[in-house]
């Protein structure tokens, strides 16, 4: 049944006619840019000073939160001490960091096509294992977008504090932006990401430096000393727990390593040299931003606080709630906002790469009108905005779920590369299986405690997602194989084929009266096939009487079929007019439903018609053995066709 509320809600779509799609889509392409051709590809590519900060955004912004969550966990159980252990966790994190730098670095060389963890460990241990490597990445680059403009909206409410109440609105806001900065283009967006990644490392090693001479020249006399106190064998066991759990919350800090592996063929040849490099800018600016910021929190003592983060705290104790105070917090608000910016880049070109092998949807694998994976780059969008809202835009609760698959990624990885140097033994394949063993059981070692640690506090969310995203992989795999079986025709029998095999056809012309526009479409019908027939559904009776009139002066052999619909549904009786054996067609006949469709002059014009035929033609296309096809008839041209057909 055709409801009244479709039809409205059709009209209503109409009503913008063309006039109305011309202007959405200039509008459309003033935000989101004009189409590329395919050939302006290697415009596109990234060199290394544009490539490092839409790259490693993610790893360097983490300094903004990565201690904070150190001593979010260390503070409310050690107290004072925590500024003790604070800054040797950091220390472990950069050792951890330089393994994975030189690990994946490793993987560049190797797999320069991208697709990072998930190709390397699809190749060398099993396909299962590459699954698990692209669902755990995949949901880690959500949780980086969620995770980074969380921390953005945070920082922003924490320069003004009045915006506190309206987080979550500002943090999809943000994603929104990301969204249309990234459907625009690889290289625009790292025009606009790469200035504020790169004032951000400036700003800190400023803030770094100016802060340590002020502590030791006396500046500030007002910051307390840290004080160890004694620690009972009781509190020690406890102690190696709250390290194991203020360590997994810091590894955030290393996370967005594994975004260049995925993106090597972003760059500019020679792709991987560049990648590499830019695996040694982002280790180096990590290790003085991420290190100095530990070192700082340590100095002055900086205790969390919800609404003033510890890089604000940092601030006002180094300059005060001035100039320089506003613009830390300005640039970090913009790179963590940006920082999402990573998973924008990764994230898609990985989806690609999966749906290559057919283990996701092969739309994720095209080009949009800017060179770019625009199909990724919404979806994740979209899923990040959901976990904002799910979790009300909070970094802390955020965190929890963060960092487990992205280590699970990087265990499988590390794992494939020793693999592969065991089997291959290319020259120096000791040197590099050393890096890669020593990568693969850090790695491990670091998931085994993020997972144990957070497990309870949300990161059982992700050991659930993860093998249901590794079973949606394999149905999509076996719906395209499925698919392929069907379809595919074996070379030896395609000279078997008959080309010029004949169909019978059988028309259906649904018709609401006799006019110009169906004289027309039953012309056309006429000429395809000698089996047409006029359909018509009678809604109250006696409305048909008129039409049977006309048809008999029509002098025509073409049969006029009427039936009753009390009610006054269209779709229904014609689907089971085509059904049914009351139709002159036979068993194996195509059927065509022509459908005559007029177009009026003005495009406002189109609301004030039922526009039947689109409805029809929508209920008609999971028909078998149905062709359904519609004959536009322009009605600026109708007197030219009646003189035309009167005349013959």
């Amino acid at each position: 049944m055709i409801k009244p509320l479709s039809r409205l809600l059709v009209s209503g779509l109409l009503l913008f006619g063309r006039v109305g799609i011309r202007l959405i889509s200039q509008i459309l392409r003033w935000i989101f840019g004009q189409k590329m051709e395919s050939s302006r590809i290697h415009e596109e590519k990234l060199s290394i000073f544009w490539g490092m900060p839409i790259l490693s955004s993610d790893a360097i912004s983490s300094v903004a939160y990565a201690v904070e969550e150190i001593l979010l966990v260390l503070i409310p159980v050690i107290g004072i001490a925590s500024f003790i252990w604070m800054p040797r966790i950091a220390l472990v994190i950069i050792m951890l960091l330089l393994v994975l730098t030189f690990s994946y670095r490793q993987v560049v060389e190797a797999y320069p096509r991208g697709g990072g963890a998930y190709i390397v460990a699809k190749e060398n241990l099993n396909t299962m294992a590459g699954l698990t490597a692209g669902a755990a990445l995949s949901i880690d680059y959500t949780l980086t977008v969620a995770v980074s403009i969380s921390a953005a909206a945070a920082a922003i409410t924490s320069a003004v504090p009045s915006l506190y109440t309206h987080q979550v609105a500002i943090a999809v806001s943000l994603i929104a932006l990301l969204i249309i900065a990234n459907v625009r283009g690889l290289r625009e967006s790292s025009r606009v990401f790469s200035f504020p990644t790169y004032a951000f490392i400036l700003a800190v090693i400023t803030l770094v430096t100016v802060g340590i001479i002020k502590h030791f020249t006396g500046a500030d006399s007002n910051i307390p000393t840290a004080v160890m106190e004694p620690v009972t064998l009781e509190t020690q066991a406890v102690t190696i727990i709250l390290l194991l759990r203020a360590f997994s919350s810091g590894c955030s800090a290393v996370t967005g390593v594994e975004a260049v592996s995925d993106a090597v063929p972003n760059f500019k040849e020679p792709a991987a040299r560049n990648a590499k490099i830019v695996y040694v800018m982002l280790a180096v600016s990590i290790m003085v931003c991420f290190g100095g910021v530990a070192y700082l929190a340590h100095l002055y003592q900086i205790v969390p606080n919800p609404r003033l983060t510890v890089m604000a705290q940092i601030t006002l104790d180094v300059f005060g709630k001035g100039g320089m105070f506003y613009f830390i917090q300005a640039i970090t608000a913009i790179l963590l906002a940006m920082a999402a910016n990573t998973a924008f880049a990764g994230f898609p070109t990985l989806l690609s790469v999966i749906a290559q092998d057919g283990y996701a949807p092969r739309q994720m694998a095209l080009r949009g009108h800017r060179l770019n994976y625009n199909n990724g780059i919404t979806i994740l969008g979209l899923l990040a905005i959901s976990l904002v809202l799910a979790f009300k835009a909070s970094t802390h609760l955020l965190i929890n779920l963060y960092a487990v698959g992205v280590f699970t990624s990087f265990t499988l990885a590390q794992s494939g590369l020793l693999i592969r140097w065991f089997r291959q033994k290319p020259p120096g394949w000791h040197y590099k299986a050393l890096i890669n063993g020593l990568g693969a059981f850090t790695t491990f070692t670091a998931a085994t405690v993020i997972g144990v640690t957070k497990f309870i506090a949300g990161a059982w969310i992700v050991f659930v997602a993860v093998p249901i995203l590794i079973w949606l992989m394999l149905k999509v795999k076996r719906h395209y194989q499925s698919v392929a079986e069907q379809l595919d025709i074996p070379n030896e029998t395609l000279s078997q084929i008959q080309l010029d095999a004949a169909y019978s056809h059988h028309v259906i012309v649904p018709i609401d009266s006799l006019n110009a526009m169906v004289v027309k479409a039953l012309r056309y019908a006429r000429t395809m096939t000698p089996n047409v027939e006029a359909f018509h559904i009678e809604t109250y009776e006696g409305e048909a009487d008129k039409l049977k009139r006309k048809w008999a002066a029509l002098h025509t052999d073409i049969r006029l079929v009427v039936k009753q619909s009390p009610y006054r549904e269209v779709v229904g009786p014609l689907k089971e007019y085509i059904d049914s054996e009351e139709h002159a067609s036979r068993p194996g006949d195509i059927i065509t439903v022509l459908l005559p469709q007029f177009f009026v002059a003005k495009w406002w014009h189109m609301i004030l018609h039922n526009n039947t035929s689109l409805f029809i033609a929508n209920a008609l296309f999971s028909k078998r053995n149905v062709v359904v096809s519609i004959l536009p008839f322009y009605l600026s041209d109708v007197v030219q066709y009646r003189q035309k057909i009167l005349s013959k």
